[in-house]
């Protein structure tokens, strides 16, 4: 609406932090995209926009954006051991699906939030999992 009416805030992903990781990564029902990142890192620079673009499209979908920054986060930069930056980070039912670093462009991360968004709505993503960890257990 916006000349005449309030600015629409624009939806960024979401900061994940060690405080509230636990209730918005661990806690979540749905695919967690975690975007690691840190301000000096120029391929970052171009990621961040991208992401947030993402968030703004998926954000009523089944799927959580966030970012990690790993100047301030390095306690969750250990913990995942990130090594280079930056690296996009899936999660689902607390299991790392997905890890890469480098920049990925949007298509082909839009490609992926629609086939995981699929996958969790049917319950076959799950069920991967599942017998995923059956497996190792064997």
């Amino acid at each position: 609406m916006w000349p005449f009416g309030k600015k629409e805030k624009k939806v960024k992903a979401i900061e994940i932090t060690a405080d509230n990781f636990d209730d918005l990564v661990v806690d979540a029902k749905v695919p967690v995209l975690l975007d690691f990142w840190a301000s000096w890192c120029g391929p970052c620079k171009v990621m961040t926009p991208i992401i947030d673009e993402l968030a703004r499209d998926y954000k009523d979908k089944d799927i959580l954006i966030g970012k990690i920054n790993t100047e301030e986060e390095t306690v969750l930069s250990r913990h995942f051991n990130i090594k280079s930056i930056p690296t996009i980070l899936v999660i689902y039912d607390q299991e790392i699906i997905f890890k890469q670093s480098g920049m990925i462009p949007k298509p082909n991360l839009s490609e992926m939030f629609d086939d995981l968004i699929a996958k969790h709505q049917d319950g076959s993503l799950l069920k991967a999992i599942e017998e995923a960890r059956k497996a190792e257990e064997e």
